[in-house]
């Protein structure tokens, strides 16, 4: 072979050869732009199943909320718990935050308006860690109050928690669990669902962290909605207890929308009002 065929030659073996690479990276771009066509799709099922849960958790408020009627627990055939906290933001919020994160726990914060100011844009991580509530702005005993007075204390909150939070306010939770029928239709009219409790962890009451962890343990049962207080350090340290607790029982803790949802209270036991969830007697009690 001469010296120009032999030139020929080389080139066309790597013109052969770039085009062979070319080949092999258009089909490794190909697979990546499957690759990720796939992840793409599972996000975005993953937002609408997201999306579905959130459209049914505000259809099941607005029900509950139209019924006019308190809720004490969920329908209890579930693996649920909703653990509330009230009285915040306050100084140990961050801490109560981060322990739920750490056990991939869901729960329901029951804001008290006064209070929004003392740490900003907290109510926005607390809704994206399960939901926020409103707790009147002074936390007051509702049932001495006139009803004008007792609706603005409501309606203000709901606003101004609404506004700092993000996102609509459906829930409410009157202080002290001091309600009547009056409050109960205050609550209706402005489309919120009235809350209250199943279990009392009394660490407004003064137990100590120890006291507060055995309540909690105790009332571990499916559909039940948990009474704590964020501004409390016994409680904080409490969860150091019960929050490990919850997989022994086979149970996980949710947000109260996600409860209610998911695991929906009867007409009947609604009716029934505490009694409906296993309560001996419907008072106002000591918790705030």
């Amino acid at each position: 072979m001469g010296l120009l065929a032999h030139t020929r030659a080389l080139s066309v073996a790597a013109a052969v050869t770039a085009l062979a690479l070319a080949g092999c990276g258009g089909g490794s771009s190909r697979g990546a732009s499957q690759t990720s066509g796939s992840g793409g799709a599972a996000a975005a099922s993953h937002r609408s199943a997201a999306a579905g849960g959130a459209t049914a958790e505000a259809s099941e408020l607005r029900r509950l909320a139209a019924l006019g009627l308190p809720v004490y627990c969920g329908g209890r055939r579930g693996n649920m718990v909703a653990l509330t906290f009230d009285d915040g933001p306050g100084p140990y919020t961050r801490l109560a935050i981060r322990k739920l994160r750490a056990h991939h726990d869901r729960a329901t914060f029951f804001v008290v308006g006064r209070n929004l100011d003392l740490i900003p844009g907290i109510t926005r991580v607390e809704r994206a860690l399960g939901a926020v509530g409103d707790h009147t702005f002074t936390h007051p005993l509702l049932t001495v109050l006139t009803r004008s007075v007792a609706e603005q204390e409501i309606a203000r909150t709901q606003t101004l928690l609404s506004r700092d939070s993000g996102g609509p306010v459906r829930l409410f939770r009157p202080p002290y669990g001091g309600r009547n029928t009056t409050i109960d239709a205050i609550a209706k009219r402005l489309g919120m669902a009235e809350i209250l409790w199943t279990v009392d962890s009394a660490d407004s009451l003064g137990a100590n962290y120890a006291g507060i962890a055995s309540n909690v343990i105790a009332g571990l049962h499916p559909g039940s909605i948990i009474l704590m207080h964020e501004n409390r350090g016994q409680t904080i340290r409490a969860m150091l207890t019960f929050l490990p607790a919850l997989a022994a029982h086979h149970l996980r803790a949710v947000s109260v929308p996600e409860l209610l949802a998911r695991d929906p209270p009867s007409l009947a036991q609604l009716r029934a009002g505490g009694r409906g969830c296993g309560l001996a007697a419907t008072k106002v009690s000591g918790a705030s």
